[in-house]
């Protein structure tokens, strides 16, 4: 399963097919239409064809202007799909950049513990709940395949992911599955590596352990940021329709768009 899914990249980590898992209520999510990566400031242009060959109509860029500034991401040559950016936020880094920087004396526990804290509260980042609304609006449109993708693919792009799979009806073991595979996907040392330059560059020389914390997702990143959302809206169903915009109807038509029987 894990080979059917990723996408074998070069200097693009974690590119990854997110579709293909049943939903409530019967069918699955199609393949080929839902696509999430790391950002591509690396990729060769032997990964830019393959990228080419994707057909995408959309992209959801997660970064900030910041981000896209030191690591612009290469695109095939006459690339046709509209790049959606979001409005830059008081946090200028990535969330396992900000953890990164939480503490002096950093330590796999204290960096976890700094993970966490992003995770308690990332689904309530304004910038990223638009992003992630308009991620799902337009997936709803059936526009055509899309990608979604941020610095590492894992943390704000975990997010985005896991609402479009909760909003159709995956199950939440899915959904883990799916958040979880960052940790296995492609070149998993290719991808520490990658994703230690950019942070050392921000924060300095750091443990090495500590980066792989930092490089990595856990079940209990995931569990605490829907843990938030259930404390303050009640349940997932009302945080996707008060904070992300999507009524019954959207819903509907998403279900619509991407189920196949």
């Amino acid at each position: 399963m894990i080979t059917e899914r990723v996408l074998p990249l070069e200097g693009v980590h974690n590119f990854r097919d997110s579709g293909g898992y049943p939903v409530s209520g019967g069918g699955r999510l199609r393949r080929g239409v839902l696509w999430r990566s790391g950002q591509h400031h690396g990729a060769t242009d032997s990964d830019l064809e393959t990228i080419a060959g994707l057909g995408l109509a959309s992209v959801f860029d997660l970064r900030t202007t910041k981000e896209r500034q030191s690591h612009p991401c290469r695109r095939p040559q006459g690339f046709a799909a509209t790049v959606f950016f979001g409005e830059d936020p008081v946090r200028t880094h990535a969330p396992h950049l900000a953890a990164a920087q939480a503490t002096r004396q950093r330590t796999p526990e204290s960096t976890r513990e700094g993970l966490l804290r992003n995770y308690d509260a990332i689904c309530f980042r304004p910038e990223l709940q638009a992003m992630v609304g308009s991620y799902l609006a337009r997936l709803a449109q059936g526009a055509g395949p899309c990608l979604v993708n941020c610095m590492a693919g894992k943390d704000r792009t975990g997010i985005a992911v896991a609402m479009l799979h909760l909003a159709v009806g995956v199950h939440r073991d899915d959904v883990m599955e799916d958040y979880l595979l960052t940790n296995s996907a492609g070149d998993p040392e290719a991808r520490i590596a990658s994703g230690a330059e950019t942070i050392r560059a921000i924060t300095g020389q750091l443990d090495e352990a500590v980066l792989r914390v930092l490089m990595g997702v856990e079940p209990e990143y995931l569990q605490a940021a829907l843990a938030s959302i259930e404390e303050r809206h009640g349940s997932v169903d009302a945080y996707i329709e008060e904070a992300l915009g999507l009524d019954g109807t959207t819903r509907e038509k998403l279900r619509a768009a991407l189920v196949e029987e």
